[in-house]
């Protein structure tokens, strides 16, 4: 890429780390009937409203590593100007993910894939977007948001919780951590390393394979908070990130 093209990308980059994130309009669209049924406890959920860029539910999701001075950003971004050369991933998720993982790389032992999940996007979208860190190409696959996320089950993420029985999806930055054999077979654990999804582990938010996630665009089942994923990815994506790798999780800027 010549160097024209990598000062416009790096400041269009930076640009994005500059906004909040905001919401996306809805859709019209037949749900499947296929989600999680069993029930959790009621539990108050933080409403987190897109168009409420003040929101602390959102500004606290954001990894620390954005806060960094222009000079200092533009310098780590350019070093993974590579990454996603179809730009197929949101800039502004793409480039807090980054920050952060150069930021924390010490944090992180799979440093092979970096993952963003933009939950401002409709579930009939791919949202799930792996990065290899290496080569820069981007796997994007439909994932599930959380049941107290969408009420009205049309898609589209509204909510956002980290309090245990709210069935909802949190956002921030997630550690991949070990594998386990549960109820929806081979699965992946995470630990939120952000205020808003602390209690990741102990809420047992993972990522598992589901029968309501498919690979098509319709509204996609909803889970009890888990980035479950289709049946038929599950096993590769897990091996994939397993072992320590960032997932940031977020809002994109429409």
């Amino acid at each position: 890429m010549s160097t024209s093209k990598n000062t416009v990308k790096i400041t269009a980059l930076f640009s994005a780390l500059m906004i909040l994130s905001t919401g996306c309009a809805g859709y019209d669209s037949t749900a499947p009937v296929f989600e999680e049924t069993l029930s959790e406890s009621e539990a108050a959920i933080t409403d987190a409203p897109p168009r409420e860029p003040a929101s602390p539910q959102i500004a606290a999701a954001l990894p620390a590593a954005v806060q960094v001075p222009k000079s200092q950003a533009a310098t780590t971004l350019a070093k993974y100007d590579h990454l996603d050369p179809k730009h197929e991933v949101p800039t502004d998720l793409l480039s807090k993910a980054v920050l952060y993982f150069d930021a924390n790389q010490s944090k992180f032992a799979n440093k092979k894939y970096l993952s963003v999940i933009d939950f401002a996007k409709n579930s009939k979208s791919k949202r799930f977007f792996i990065i290899d860190l290496k080569t820069g190409a981007v796997w994007g696959v439909h994932t599930s948001h959380g049941k107290g996320s969408d009420a009205n089950h049309d898609g589209l993420a509204e909510k956002f919780s980290n309090v245990s029985g709210s069935n909802a999806s949190s956002l921030g930055a997630y550690k991949t951590a070990e594998t386990y054999n549960g109820s929806h077979g081979r699965s992946l654990r995470l630990d939120g390393l952000s205020t808003t999804n602390s209690n990741a582990r102990a809420r047992a938010i993972v990522i598992h394979g589901a029968s309501y996630v498919s690979e098509s665009n319709v509204i996609q089942g909803r889970s009890w908070g888990c980035p479950a994923v289709a049946q038929a990815h599950k096993d590769k994506l897990i091996d994939m990130l397993k072992g320590g790798s960032l997932i940031y999780a977020g809002l994109a800027v429409k």
